[in-house]
């Protein structure tokens, strides 16, 4: 079994036992890093694989949010179909917006994500008998996972929670090393190129919208669950900020960058608003000084104190193939 198998073992039965020694307070902290790690995985593969800087992924989220506390207050209480619903609304919406958006590029593409971002937002903060407008939509009650079992209890929803998130870390941990996962970086590498060797990259970036879309639907839908409620505020524009500034914090293109930037946030965001009302701006300088300093984020940090302990020393070739290429060739040079 590989080392990073057993790290990743050690840190999910680490993970099912923190129940059963911190309160509920800190629990439900936990679910909600996980659920926001689910959001910043998702535009990663936009970002970080693709090289599609988007500002209005928080409406995939939103999506994902609506469509699932919809179908559980008038259809259905089964938590499978709920989230199937909120998974087929936001990957209806990636499809919408992938389309209108992936034709432009840079600035252009970042403002066009926006937009169509905010438009979700209108329609959601005014369609008031759906979507509750203003108010939110409330009155989702707790959903059965099985047959006579419904996740009332908080402690179930995070065991829920950490069980989703588990199997998407193994799901893009492939994933990123397949085929498709090579197209969209060679695509945020070199566009043209691919153009030049015969790949549709047009499509090859509506795909990786749909497949980022999808997963931030996810997150939408868990947060339903574990909360009860959505509003318009969870959908706005500073959303798809907030979710930006934790993948480039935790470290653009890596697996476990996003979830690192998540809690990082998350933790930050609890331990200063506990002292603070003024907790936004000292994020803010924190986010400053992270892309002034360290602009690969912590898990750069964390490969830079890597090559410094390697430094002078034969660096064993699993270590080797961790590091960035670029990366190895500063080390060489």
């Amino acid at each position: 079994m590989k080392k990073g198998s057993i790290k990743g073992i050690l840190l999910f039965l680490l993970m099912v036992l923190v129940p059963f020694f911190l309160s509920l307070y800190y629990v439900n902290i936990l679910s909600e890093i996980l659920i926001l790690s689910v959001f910043a995985l998702s535009l990663n593969i936009l970002v970080g694989q693709t090289g599609l800087v988007s500002l209005g992924h928080a409406a995939f989220f939103g999506a994902g949010a609506y469509a699932t506390g919809i179908a559980a207050i008038h259809f259905s209480s089964n938590i499978f179909i709920t989230i199937g619903m909120g998974l087929l609304f936001a990957l209806l919406l990636a499809l919408i917006i992938g389309l209108l958006s992936t034709k432009a590029h840079g600035f252009y593409f970042l403002m066009l994500t926006l937009a169509c971002s905010q438009i979700f937002y209108s329609i959601v903060y005014q369609w008031t008998k759906v979507t509750g407008g203003s108010n939110g939509l409330s009155g989702i009650s707790p959903l059965d996972i099985l047959a006579g079992m419904r996740l009332s209890n908080q402690v179930f929803v995070y065991y829920f929670i950490l069980v989703v998130v588990t199997i998407l870390l193994l799901f893009l941990s492939r994933f990123l090393r397949s085929p498709l996962g090579s197209v969209f970086i060679g695509i945020k590498e070199n566009e043209e190129r691919m153009k030049s060797i015969g790949y549709n990259t047009a499509l090859y970036k509506n795909i990786s919208f749909l497949i980022a879309g999808t997963i931030g639907g996810l997150a939408g839908s868990l947060y339903v669950i574990f909360n009860g409620f959505i509003s318009p505020t969870d959908v706005y524009w500073t959303a798809s900020g907030s979710v930006l500034i934790m993948v480039l914090i935790g470290g653009v293109g890596t697996l476990w960058g996003p979830v690192i930037g998540a809690a990082f946030i998350v933790i930050l965001e609890t331990i200063i608003s506990s002292y603070t009302d003024n907790w936004m701006m000292i994020i803010g300088v924190a986010f400053i000084l992270f892309v002034i300093f360290a602009p690969n984020g912590i898990v750069g940090i964390y490969n830079n104190a890597k090559r410094m302990l390697f430094k002078g020393q034969k660096i064993p070739q699993k270590e080797l193939n961790r590091i960035p290429i670029k990366q190895q060739t500063k080390m060489d040079g």
